[in-house]
């Protein structure tokens, strides 16, 4: 046997022995413009309103969610991404694509006040406007209608293109929806616009919390066009089908339970990979750290360190703020 003095010759622990040489050899780094904030504007609204569910977290007035923006580009964030909470709601969404609807006026509020200092995402998708809260058209047995839904997309990709989205946060996962809402923007002029595409959105039960934020309508379930939650094949299929259809960056939502898909996606992805660390996610820290479980700070950093790991270059967190706060 080999002496003490012999053995052993590699110590990987020497290059953790102080914060600097961790800092200095960390394989990973998390930067305040890798980070998206999501929030949420609710109409007539006359100042915000903490969501319950998301402590820290608001419903906006359009004039606070301008503050807001500001924030975000002082922290050195890379984008925003606004869900709206509509005053009126339908049967198709109609206030999606009201120009002067709460999502739009939002939109260009924000391009007002930050220019383009921060990347502004706002939500393709119906369901925050639909009085059955289904991410698209009904059919009259009450199943989605995928492709009179890929109409409806169209008309609010363009008038949120008109209001000044950079990227388009296409979440409704209906079937061809990038391909049809591309076409659409191309035809119309609209070729700097580009899309993010939800391309592995999961049917996941901690959605729970951003329901309550936008007042969802929904009742049942969206099983029937989210991912089924067991598979990751058909998942890559959905990713290499948004490439294929003229995606400019694919998102995986969540995050955490999906790291595995996060990596595959990022080993096979020629376009930037996201992941949403999604309300349900950002719940459980907020209710963990309130009862003194875990270090919320510590916490929120080692789930967006994981998330990079896995390979997401881009994170949505309702972290993004404290989190920029924390890197610096």
């Amino acid at each position: 046997m080999p002496s003490s003095s012999e053995y052993p010759v590699i110590r990987p622990r020497r290059l953790r022995r102080t914060a600097a040489l961790r800092r200095l050899v960390a394989e990973t780094r998390v930067h305040p413009s890798d980070l998206v904030l999501p929030f949420f504007v609710k109409e007539d609204l006359h100042e915000p309103v903490e969501i319950a569910t998301m402590p820290g977290v608001y419903q906006h007035t359009v004039d606070s969610a301008r503050k807001l923006a500001v924030e975000a580009a002082r922290a050195g964030l890379g984008g925003l991404m606004p869900f709206a909470v509509p005053a009126v709601r339908d049967a198709v969404g109609s206030a999606a694509t009201d120009p002067d609807g709460i999502l739009n006026r939002t939109t260009r509020a924000i391009r007002e006040e930050i220019g383009d200092d921060l990347v502004v995402i706002p939500d393709l998708c119906l369901d925050e406007f639909t009085d059955h809260g289904h991410c698209g058209v009904l059919r009259p047995d009450g199943t989605v209608d995928n492709d009179a839904t890929l109409d409806r997309y169209a008309e609010m990709g363009l008038a949120l293109a008109e209001s000044g989205a950079d990227l388009l946060g296409a979440s409704g996962m209906m079937d061809g929806q990038i391909g049809f809402v591309r076409a659409a923007l191309d035809r119309a002029g609209r070729t700097d616009t580009g899309l993010l595409a939800y391309a592995a959105k999961y049917a996941s039960a901690f959605y729970g919390p951003f329901r309550d934020a936008v007042e969802s309508q929904l009742q049942g379930d969206r099983r029937t066009y989210q991912q089924d939650t067991a598979n990751a094949t058909e998942a890559l299929l959905e990713i290499d089908l948004d490439i294929e259809q003229g995606a400019d960056i694919v998102m995986v939502k969540p995050a955490l339970p999906y790291l595995d898909v996060v990596r595959a996606a990022a080993e096979r992805s020629p376009v930037p990979v996201a992941a949403y660390h999604i309300s349900g996610e950002y719940a459980q820290l907020m209710a963990a750290a309130e009862r003194g479980w875990i270090d919320k700070d510590a916490a929120v950093l080692e789930s967006l360190t994981s998330i990079k790991r896995a390979g997401a270059g881009i994170i949505a967190t309702y972290t993004a703020l404290e989190a920029a706060a924390l890197l610096r």
